[in-house]
């Protein structure tokens, strides 16, 4: 909880946060692909060819985008049951 005190924290929080108000797909939708998050431009070209082949549409580059980016985000709480995860908080930072 400190961390989000900090400068970088407040940054990287307000990027997460805005994650949720943004919706469609557009440029300078995914603030966190120019951000930590890098890929390989034209190896994201070859995806979305394969997946227009796959799925018979034209599958645009900002979608697998924000499918990478969706995919890459970090799911600390959904891997674990709601108590598992209350126990492991109260042991990290007990009462």
């Amino acid at each position: 909880m400190a961390y989000y005190t900090t400068a970088e924290g407040k940054e990287k929080k307000k990027i997460q946060n805005g994650k949720r108000v943004q919706s469609g797909v557009g440029p300078g939708a995914h603030p966190a692909v120019t951000g930590a998050l890098q890929f390989h431009a034209g190896m994201v070209g070859y995806v979305a060819m394969v997946a227009s082949l796959i799925e018979g549409r034209d599958v645009s580059e900002a979608e697998i985008l924000q499918m990478l980016v969706r995919a890459m985000r970090q799911h600390s709480m959904a891997r674990r049951r709601r108590m598992d995860y209350v126990v492991a908080q109260l042991k990290k930072n007990g009462p």
